[in-house]
């Protein structure tokens, strides 16, 4: 990358940490298809509700427990840039974390870059991407869960008189897994704002 490329980054991620994860959950869930005649407010109330059902949710995870499940395999792999992908849950054929080695290494690249060793400490984006499958393993596995957070976020998908049908939001198992991942790893910043920057290195790098 050119030195007038690194100072642009440095520029651009600069403006996305003045932001906070509420912002970058409205993004989200805006650019999820499905929401983008919503109003801001209520992607901004789904956004929040979803955050704190998230940090909710490591907080009550039994002592002991990890990010990655006994259960679960975890296998490192590589090609996750391509993808703008850290990690990937898959439940079949067995439940099974894939790490993605490429896109860890330009995370902790980027993160020195930016001066952001204070929000995101040396070894913690990979227990991050592990804490965050390990939310959306959570959700896939714990019916109760998955009710409560519908509940939670109060989204009608049908209404027949009296009757009421709550609605899957979209995006939100997304929201509910980065705020996960950033009280288990106890980091300062949630995953959402080195996703955005990494997704600006990646273009930056294309560009280049």
């Amino acid at each position: 990358m050119s030195p007038a490329r690194r100072e642009e980054l440095r520029a651009a991620c600069a403006r996305l940490a003045a932001l906070d994860d509420t912002e970058f959950g409205v993004r989200l869930l805006a650019n999820t298809p499905g929401h983008d005649t919503r109003d801001q407010a209520l992607l901004g109330e789904w956004a929040r509700e979803a955050a704190e059902f998230g940090t909710e949710l490591a907080t009550d995870a039994p002592a002991g427990d990890r990010p990655a499940a006994p259960r679960t395999r975890v296998v490192e792999t590589t090609g996750g840039t391509d993808r703008l992908l850290l990690a990937r849950y898959r439940s079949r054929p067995v439940p099974t974390v894939e790490l993605f080695t490429d896109t860890l290494a330009l995370g902790e690249h980027l993160v020195d870059l930016l001066g952001w060793r204070p929000l995101y400490p040396a070894g913690s984006l990979r227990a991050a991407a592990l804490a965050h499958e390990r939310a959306h393993c959570l959700l896939h596995e714990d019916a109760g869960a998955r009710r409560t957070l519908r509940d939670r976020l109060g989204h009608t998908a049908l209404r027949i008189g009296p009757l009421r049908v709550p609605g899957h939001v979209a995006g939100a198992g997304e929201l509910v897994a980065h705020a996960y991942a950033g009280a288990v790893c106890g980091l300062r910043r949630t995953p959402l704002l080195l996703t955005a920057a990494l997704m600006g290195a990646v273009q930056a790098l294309r560009e280049d």
